[in-house]
C-alpha cells in the first residue's frame, strides 16, 4: 500500500459532529473552510460522505450516564455533580453546518455515543461499498474523533485524520494530532488528501 495514494473506490469521508450547535468551536479551529473544500473534493472524486451526528431522544433517556470529574471545558462539576443530557439550545442546533450541505446521496449516521461506529450503520454502509479507508474530520478531536479513530483501527480500517479539519480545545487537539494519531494512522492536511486522491490512477 502506497501511503501517499488513496483509492477512491475504497475510501469514505466521515464528518464527525460538524453541527450548528458546535459552530463556535469549528470557527475557532478554522475547520469549516477546509472541511468544505474536502467535502467538495470527495464529491468530485466519487468518494462517499458520511455525516456522523449526535442524535438523542427528547427526554434524554438514551443519554450517557458515565460519571466524570469535569465538564466538557475541564472545569469541575458543581456540588450537584455531573449533568446528563442536552439543553434545549444544543438540541435545537444538531443539524449539520449549512456550509457542508449534505446531499441525498450522502450517508446520515445518527449516533448516540462518541464512537461513530457504536450502535450505528456506519460499518455496514462502508463495508457494503468495499470501503477500507476512512478520512476523519470534525470534533472534538480528543473526544469523538479519537474514539472513532481507535474503533476504526481496531476494526482494521485504514484511517487518515485530516488535521486542518479538526475541532476542539487546545492543547488537546494538537496533542492528539502530533502525539497520538501518528502512532495509529496517517495524519494529513486537506491539500495532501486531495493530492492523494488525485494520485489514484486505478
Amino acid at each position: 500500500m502506497n501511503p501517499d495514494v488513496l483509492a477512491r473506490n475504497r475510501t469514505a469521508l466521515v464528518v464527525f459532529d460538524m453541527l450548528e450547535c458546535y459552530r463556535g468551536a469549528a470557527e475557532a479551529a478554522g475547520a469549516i473552510g477546509p472541511v468544505a473544500r474536502l467535502v467538495a473534493a470527495c464529491r468530485d472524486h466519487g468518494v462517499p460522505i458520511c455525516y456522523a451526528r449526535a442524535d438523542h431522544r427528547p427526554d434524554d433517556a438514551d443519554a450517557n450516564r458515565t460519571v466524570s470529574d469535569t465538564r466538557p471545558d475541564f472545569t469541575p462539576w458543581g456540588p450537584d455533580g455531573p449533568e446528563f443530557g442536552f439543553d434545549e439550545e444544543k438540541r435545537s442546533g444538531m443539524a449539520v453546518l449549512a456550509e457542508l450541505a449534505p446531499q441525498p446521496e450522502d450517508y446520515d449516521i445518527p449516533k448516540h455515543r462518541w464512537n461513530a461506529f457504536h450502535g450505528t450503520h456506519l460499518d455496514l454502509s462502508l463495508r457494503s461499498r468495499g470501503v477500507d479507508t476512512i478520512l476523519l474530520v470534525g470534533g472534538s478531536t480528543h473526544v469523538g474523533v479519537a474514539s472513532t479513530a481507535f474503533a476504526a483501527r481496531d476494526m482494521d480500517y485504514q484511517v487518515v485524520v485530516v488535521r486542518d479539519g479538526l475541532t476542539g480545545y487546545e492543547p488537546q487537539r494538537s496533542f492528539f494530532a502530533d502525539s497520538v494519531f501518528p502512532r495509529m494512522c496517517r495524519v494529513r492536511t486537506v491539500d495532501q488528501v486531495v493530492a492523494m486522491l488525485d494520485a489514484d490512477t486505478g
